[in-house]
């Protein structure tokens, strides 16, 4: 389980990078079921450490606060080759030992001087996925997600995609009731779909899309109802191939892969917090039957709603 989170960080460390994985686990939410996290920033000695924002910051742990650490994250950091003394020896004990490992944005670059992305999917912000790839060519980089999770190594891409990487290891944890805690007090979403290929050329999308806004906040009150793209179509008075095409502009994804993510993350609530047998949640969410609930289900989180009802039921 998730109960001890370090923070590396070294001159040139990005401090708004730094502040997501600091808001992610480092704040006492147990008045909201979150579980108290314990937490510290480390540096390669303790001391004062340089911030890329043009201030320094007091570290207090040193490179042996990472041996007790369950996750390890590593926020944005100079991509210059080179780490200073003990890193790269201190973060392969950390994967060596079973713990896992956390970047942020140019973070990735850090893992890569470690040795820890080879072979490994990875990825890193879409301005870097190039270099990252040039630099660490038995890396495997994927530019266009918000973060990949191999197992022991997480790599997301920019900024908010390191929240999006934050509450995945929540909800992988601890479940979907208290990674929506955590989202909510960060009022942000607890998951979104696409890749980073929607933020290269236009704002971050979500329920505040420019012009599918509100449609979007319906489709989450009535999952239940036929969403199919011709239905929402005609509610949203566009022809099909319009509203799909504008969809997909707009969310970074197909109508159908968002409703499928939408009703899982339904049905994860109910399997948490219900006793409702399989067959009513799938009623209830959209899918109809429980086949398809277990079918998709299965696809999108990797296990079954049984086990993870076993795993996270209140």
């Amino acid at each position: 389980m998730l109960r001890d989170v370090a923070v590396l960080v070294y001159d040139g460390v990005a401090p708004f990078e730094l502040g997501v994985v600091c808001e992610s686990f480092g704040i006492d939410r147990r008045d909201d079921g979150v579980p108290l996290v314990d937490f510290a920033v480390c540096g390669p000695q303790p001391g004062t450490v340089a911030t890329s924002g043009g201030f320094s910051m007091l570290v207090e742990h040193g490179l042996e606060r990472l041996e007790q650490a369950d996750l390890v994250c590593v926020p944005a950091m100079p991509r210059t080759p080179g780490l200073p003394d003990g890193v790269a020896e201190a973060l392969q004990r950390v994967v060596a030992r079973g713990a896992r490992v956390l970047s942020v944005c140019s973070g990735a670059f850090t893992l890569g001087e470690a040795g820890l992305l080879d072979g490994r999917e990875c990825t890193t912000h879409w301005r870097h996925t190039a270099e990252l790839e040039q630099r660490f060519p038995l890396a495997r980089v994927v530019p266009e997600v918000l973060y990949v999770d191999t197992g022991q190594v997480v790599t997301s891409a920019g900024t908010a995609a390191g929240i999006d990487a934050c509450l995945h290891l929540w909800r992988q944890e601890h479940g979907a009731r208290v990674a929506g805690a955590v989202a909510r007090r960060m009022v942000v979403p607890p998951q979104r779909d696409g890749g980073q290929a929607q933020f290269i050329a236009r704002a971050v999308p979500d329920c505040d899309a420019e012009t599918l806004g509100p449609l979007l906040t319906w489709i989450v009150e009535h999952l239940e109802e036929d969403l199919g793209v011709e239905a929402l179509a005609r509610r949203a008075l566009m022809s099909p191939r319009t509203f799909a095409r504008r969809f997909r502009e707009e969310t970074g994804t197909t109508p159908h892969s968002w409703v499928t993510h939408q009703r899982v993350a339904a049905a994860e609530e109910l399997l948490e917090r219900s006793d409702l047998a399989v067959e009513q949640i799938a009623t209830r969410v959209g899918f109809g039957n429980a086949a398809t609930l277990r079918q998709q289900f299965g696809r999108v989180r990797g296990i079954s709603p049984q086990q993870y009802r076993r795993q996270f039921a209140c």
